[in-house]
């Protein structure tokens, strides 16, 4: 039976008698509320992989295409498309604001990329990218495959909109990019524009009616541009193999263009041409000649074609060009040397060494734009004489010629002053050269979720992890805009700890009156009962990282031991609580959350009820552990007296704990009762609650640690019994406001066992231990120091009475116990203890006995 989410407003009755725990009606649960059908964060999700059917979008429930979250995205929202390949086309439909712009940014690695459109299937027909009477939109990053017979990429009807960075490859079409039907204010940049079946085809055509083009830091490896009757076209440092036809062509009616430091140079192979090649690298025609600038452009006359066809007139030289028109001041005519081209599907062509496009270029051109084709800075090429106007060194081209690119990225850490789970990191990135701003970018992604962020050249990133315990992130770090090449990772991680909120006792499991389980059978021998727990006070399992049961056996047919660990994991060589036939044993447990299920194994020989009571948790919230040294704050046998039967008293800690404290830590220890019962710790000021801590019998010395939350530092202590009892309490530490320790759940772990020398070496062998020994064990600390252990504590086979003593190693042994046990008994207890030094085990008894220590987690101290 699946178990509801719990609901921390009811306190579920908890009835003792005659010594046992009896049964209690169900937890109330509150009805499941219904998803929002879109998330209304500003960032949207996409994620092939991750995605969920009926997902919101957000980063739980991502959208599985890009089309699901191009129909409902809102100004403002920024949609992030995860790696992988989208075979869908793409209609932009929706606009944001000038102040609040809707974008679509495809998230690129190191080794993937978002793939959208006709990739390796003929199921894709029409054109990829659609933006129709939309404004206020920008498109960046994606590689799109364009299907035969269309524009991969059509803005139509449409104002500032901005498609960048995309890698678009097409084998047949009309254009790559289209921007037709009037559009205004549109902004083509920092795109590889590929035809790699039909080169001779426009890589972007701009068609009439459009106005206020701006066409910057593309690159056209074979292909070509043509804007017709498109006014005040701004073509700026773009990088274009010319293929069939002139680099850059201006007809019909476009006045008022600017054309300036654009390299052009013809393919070397043109044979694919179904007409001869065209015999200029620049066509201005005679209605486009009004207001239109040309200058700085670097155009390669090795072929014998013409730089300029402007007006009616061809100019075979730049010199008679210049003295005719009075424009294409600053131009070179000259192999503009682009070295090899760096991949296919979004790839780029660099500058060589000695290109004449390097430190000479127009920075103060209109349009010009901050970085280049990759995202890098104009750049100082300090072997190269600055030509250039303005600060002298910008390059013509598309792509800027740098080096010397440097990256940072400081370890992950816990932000100071903030919550447990809460990390920083920051990068940062260099360059050797002198550069007008910063350049490159990063990808990151935590462990705990499989989505990638995109940030600029500076990363500095808060986030939260859901649970304690190893945080990891990647970091990958590009100077190529996560094209192929000039890419690093940098994985890094932490150990965090989380908070403890303790909460009424609240029975999630009783085999006896099927709560938690479908059934009142008792769990069988050597097998397992399934205790799911979907949330706790409105908190997600996923963000829980530990959790505290008061598991108490009843009714075992024969001796065994329980085992409660995590459900997705190995059953672990651990027990918690260790029983005999017809003995009812409590012990507190904490164990950690994984996928919202625990598992509780009977590893005896006979069946055994099983009794679970929540007694709180661990995560973001909630308060941290102040550890002290263990002290007894309360012993009836030398003050006070016995409990009388049926009685309550009050706990003072006042002076004992920090004014801050919020629960505290006790060993509570029943010692010779007169009669059976159950004893109950509980918040001062509260009703005495149904829930039991300790069960005991007549004459039995048995401990339990108890977490209880306090008011006004006072605690209340409740004898359920006809007969009298002593009762032992010693503090270990408390829950508070300035409590540092954060709890790191690594276990169930065995790390000490006498009786194979697991965890004790240098004592010869297996043995128990000795009369009075003292033994050292390290405990498992995750690559972190560690404050305080939180561990089981187990005695067997004891040969004399006695009781275990844990502490620190570097203090002195106090007069508390831990553990007490006669002869011939195993007996168990939960136990936190400092751990300086190491953890110290002290067998008080006149004879020998074998000590096993589980570790369930240890408290680490804070990051400053």
């Amino acid at each position: 039976m699946k178990r509801p989410a719990l609901s921390l407003s009811a306190l579920v009755p908890l009835i003792g008698a005659a010594g046992l725990i009896g049964p209690a009606a169900p937890v109330a649960v509150a009805a499941p509320a219904s998803a929002p059908t879109v998330s209304t964060g500003s960032e949207l999700f996409v994620s092939q992989t991750n995605c969920a059917s009926g997902g919101d979008g957000s980063a739980e429930a991502p959208f599985c295409t890009i089309s699901a979250a191009a129909a409902v995205v809102q100004p403002g929202q920024t949609v992030l498309v995860q790696p992988g390949i989208y075979q869908e086309t793409v209609a932009f439909t929706r606009s944001g604001t000038e102040a609040a712009p809707i974008t679509f940014r495809a998230i690129n690695t190191t080794d993937r990329m978002v793939q959208v459109g006709d990739y390796n299937t003929t199921a894709i027909t029409g054109t990829i990218f659609t933006l129709r009477q939309v404004h206020d939109v920008v498109v960046e990053g994606f590689t799109l495959y364009g299907a035969s017979g269309y524009a991969a990429v059509v803005v139509d009807a449409s104002s500032r909109v901005t498609v960048d960075g995309m890698g678009i490859l097409h084998r047949s079409g009309p254009a790559l990019i289209r921007v037709t039907g009037g559009s205004q204010d549109v902004t083509v940049s920092r795109n590889w524009l590929n035809y790699a079946g039909n080169p001779g085809t426009h890589g972007l055509v701009v068609e009439a009616g459009a106005t206020g083009t701006t066409v910057v830091a593309n690159q056209i490896p074979a292909g070509r541009m043509l804007l017709t009757d498109a006014p005040s076209s701004t073509i700026i440092n773009n990088t274009i193999r010319a293929s069939c036809g002139p680099g850059i062509e201006v007809s019909g009616t476009s006045p008022g263009a600017v054309i300036a430091n654009n390299i052009i140079q013809p393919l070397a192979n043109q044979a694919i041409c179904s007409s001869p090649l065209a015999d200029w690298a620049v066509v201005v025609l005679r209605s486009s000649v009004p207001g239109t600038a040309v200058h700085h452009n670097l155009i390669d006359p090795t072929t014998g074609w013409a730089p300029y066809f402007w007006d009616r007139t061809s100019y075979q030289t730049l010199a008679d060009f210049q003295a005719a028109t009075g424009q294409g001041a600053s131009d070179i005519a000259a192999d503009p040397l682009l070295d090899r081209p760096v991949g296919v599907d979004r790839g780029y062509i660099p500058l060589k060494q000695s290109s004449p496009a390097v430190d000479s270029a127009d920075a103060t051109a209109r349009g010009v734009p901050a970085t280049d084709m990759l995202g890098n800075p104009h750049a100082d090429d300090p072997t190269w004489a600055n030509t250039g106007t303005g600060n002298g060194y910008h390059d013509r081209g598309a792509v800027e010629r740098i080096q010397g690119f440097k990256s940072k990225v400081e370890p992950i850490h816990r932000t100071i002053g903030a919550g447990p789970l809460d990390t920083k990191l920051r990068g940062s990135t260099s360059y050797q050269w002198t550069a007008d701003g910063p350049g490159g970018s990063f990808a990151y992604k935590y462990d705990d979720s499989p989505l990638w962020r995109l940030s600029g050249p500076s990363l500095d990133v808060d986030h939260r992890f859901r649970r304690a315990g190893r945080a990891c992130v990647q970091v990958y770090v590009t100077m190529s805009g996560f094209r192929p090449g000039a890419n690093a990772s940098s994985p890094s991680c932490t150990t965090l700890g989380a908070h403890y909120t303790a909460v009424a006792p609240t029975r999630l499991l009783d085999t006896r009156s099927a709560i938690g389980v479908g059934t009142t059978t008792p769990v069988a021998a050597n097998s397992e009962v399934v205790l799911p727990i979907d949330s706790i006070g409105g908190v997600a399992a996923a963000d829980i990282s530990a959790v505290v049961l008061n598991v108490t056996v009843t009714q075992p047919t024969a001796s065994g031991f329980l085992t409660v660990y995590p459900d997705g994991t190995s059953l672990p060589s651990a027990s918690n609580v260790n029983f005999v036939a017809k003995e009812t044993v409590p012990n507190l447990v904490t164990v950690p959350m994984t996928n919202g299920k625990i598992r509780i194994r009977n590893s005896g020989s006979g069946t055994v009820h099983v009794v679970a009571d929540l007694q709180g948790w661990y995560g973001a919230a909630g308060q941290g552990f102040a550890t002290q040294t263990p002290k007894r704050v309360l012993d009836t046998r030398t003050g006070g007296g016995a409990f009388a039967p049926n009685s309550t008293r009050t706990l003072d800690l006042d002076l004992k704990v920090s004014p801050g404290a919020t629960a505290v830590v006790l060993n509570v220890t029943v010692t010779a009762p007169q009669a059976n019962g159950v004893l109950k710790v509980f918040p001062y000021g509260s009703p005495v609650p149904t829930a039991s801590n300790l069960n005991f019998v007549t004459g039995q010395t048995i401990p339990n640690l108890v977490i209880v939350p306090v008011t006004g530092l006072k605690l209340s202590i409740h004898n359920q019994s006809s007969g009298s009892t002593h009762v032992i309490a010693d503090l270990a530490g408390y829950f508070g406001s300035d409590g540092q320790l954060s709890y790191v759940p690594n276990g169930p772990l065995r790390i000490a066992d006498s009786r194979d020398a697991t965890g004790l070496p240098n004592r010869g062998g297996a043995k128990p231990l000795q009369p009075r020994e003292t033994v050292i064990v390290s405990p498992s600390t995750c690559c972190v120091d560690a404050a305080a252990v939180v561990a089981n504590l187990t005695v067997t086979k004891p040969t004399a009475s006695g009781f275990l003593i844990a502490h620190p190693a570097a203090e002195v042994r106090p007069s508390v116990s831990n553990v007490n046990f006669v002869a011939g008994e195993t007996a168990s207890n939960l136990a936190i203890v400092g751990t300086q030094a190491g953890l110290s085990l002290y067998n008080s008894s006149s004879g020998t006995t074998h000590a096993i220590v589980d570790q369930a987690g240890i408290f680490i101290r804070p990051q400053y």
